[in-house]
């Protein structure tokens, strides 16, 4: 039998597109699922609609994040840093799957963008996958992508290797150090460089990985201050934790088949 596999859907604020979120899981081609809709500290009707999904489905599972993101907006930034994190760090507490992936509640999947996961994970004997993304298309909604290969991109001393050199020097020498250091300085001009090994995103579709459990005993979430890898302009969330296990588990594996649709 196929193992369970946990879907974390983090939503903040998405009540007009939760629910084709919902949908192109519910759909997939890969049934042996429980979809865990974490409502982030929305104001607007994303509970409803998500109370509504669970009752339609019943491996949907819908959960209230009751703590409050103060640090979701930075305002010296003037953007929202924090999206989600907490929200799958929550999600984690109440997964049950043998493997784990995430949908964001504002995008959408193929119907077989998990079971091209879930196969290309087994053959590899990974601990951890990405694949690609596609722009959103209404057009593209209800279809299915098409495997053009198998053969990974980028193995993972290939991957490996890109999180050393995207690794700032201060946090190759002490992670506490790099933590203390408030963002806003780790910005700044000429200092940058000892906090930034380099911008390369994480290979792929970084907000939808698939991997097995056992990653999130020694991996989470970080917020801001104590990312390693974030974005040059704040958030990042995505990116940290993936090269984060890339670095731990050294069996990371990037498949060039786009399979995500992401509304920029």
């Amino acid at each position: 039998m196929n193992q369970l596999i946990s879907v974390i859907i983090p939503a903040h604020n998405n009540a007009t597109t939760l629910e084709e979120a919902v949908n192109s899981i519910i759909n997939q081609t890969y049934k042996n699922l429980e979809i865990l809709i974490i409502n982030d500290n929305s104001t607007d009707n994303t509970e409803a609609i998500a109370k509504s999904l669970e009752k339609r489905d019943e491996r949907i599972k819908y959960f209230k994040l009751e703590k409050n993101d103060t640090e979701r907006v930075d305002n010296l930034l003037n953007r929202n840093i924090n999206a989600g994190y907490s929200a799958r760090n929550f999600g984690f507490t109440k997964s049950s799957g043998e493997l784990i992936t995430f949908q964001d509640g504002d995008d959408a999947s193929l119907l077989n963008r998990i079971e091209i996961q879930y196969d290309l994970l087994l053959k590899n004997n990974a601990t951890h996958i990405t694949t690609d993304w596609i722009p959103f298309s209404e057009e593209l909604l209800n279809t299915c992508g098409d495997i053009k290969t198998t053969t990974p991109l980028l193995n993972p001393n290939q991957i490996y290797e890109i999180s050393q050199h995207n690794k700032g020097i201060i946090a190759k020498i002490s992670p506490t150090i790099n933590s203390l250091v408030p963002f806003k300085y780790k910005r700044l001009r000429v200092i940058n460089k000892l906090f930034f090994g380099g911008l390369d995103p994480y290979p792929g579709a970084g907000n939808s990985p698939l991997f097995k459990k056992e990653v999130i005993k020694k991996v989470q979430f970080r917020n801001l201050k104590n990312r390693i890898w974030p974005s040059f302009m704040g958030r990042g969330a995505d990116r940290d934790f993936n090269f984060q296990v890339a670095e731990t588990f050294k069996n990371s594996y990037f498949f060039s088949i786009p399979l995500y649709l992401w509304r920029k």
